[in-house]
């Protein structure tokens, strides 16, 4: 595995910003999205449940409506991709069942073999009511978006993250109803616009030792 020296690392990461204004105009290159398709599906999650799904609106359409219930942001039509990351409603028995099953597989073991696992995910999620299951399952989503801008960062690939949406109208025109899956958060990506001024504003975060703390 070739990996990326630290100084590259960083500088990918400076070079990340939510980008306001996308150039319409140019597409994501074939490979590049393949790689953070990718990044989506080896996103991690507690207990690897992975419950999610990553919708990726390509109707050109649908985004224009999309964008008149997120607060009118260009990113949503001007991106070359929208990805609109969705949470599932519950973790029920059958959900566990189906991760336990894949993970089997993958493994070379019997769904027998994970019974112990089984029965401790399961133990967990009992202590939840439905509604705090789907409010924790919303904040796995978010480790998968910070992995997919992350990744995009690595590549070049410009993001920018969207919640200033309603979350209620994206599950109407995205006809989420009964799919037992909720709109979280969206994601525009693409290249950005030689005219985004604020692609060169400085980077403004507090220092190092005000936010990473050593606890001995």
């Amino acid at each position: 595995m070739t990996k990326l020296q630290p100084a590259e690392t960083t500088a990918a990461l400076r070079h990340r910003y939510a980008t306001k204004k996308f150039d319409p105009a140019r597409p994501l290159d074939d490979a590049a999205w393949d790689a953070l398709r990718e990044a989506l599906v080896l996103a991690p999650s507690s207990f690897g449940l992975q419950p999610w799904r990553f919708v990726i609106v390509e109707n050109r359409e649908t985004r224009s409506r999309l964008r008149e219930v997120s607060w009118n942001q260009p990113q949503i039509t001007d991106a070359a991709k929208l990805v609109v990351v969705c949470n599932r409603d519950d973790l029920a028995d059958a959900d566990i069942d189906a991760w336990l099953s894949c993970l089997a597989d993958s493994q070379g073991k019997s769904p027998a073999d994970l019974a112990a696992y089984r029965g401790m995910i399961a133990g967990f999620c009992s202590t939840m009511s439905t509604e705090q299951r789907a409010e924790w399952n919303a904040r796995q989503c978010y480790i998968a978006l910070g992995q997919l801008m992350a990744t995009a960062a690595m590549l070049g690939v410009d993001t920018c993250p969207l919640e200033g949406i309603d979350r209620a109208a994206y599950d109407e025109i995205l006809g989420l109803g009964g799919s037992g899956y909720s709109t979280a958060v969206g994601c525009a990506i693409g290249y950005r616009a030689a005219d985004d001024a604020y692609a060169a504003l400085p980077k403004a975060r507090f220092s190092r030792d005000a936010v990473v703390v050593v606890h001995d």
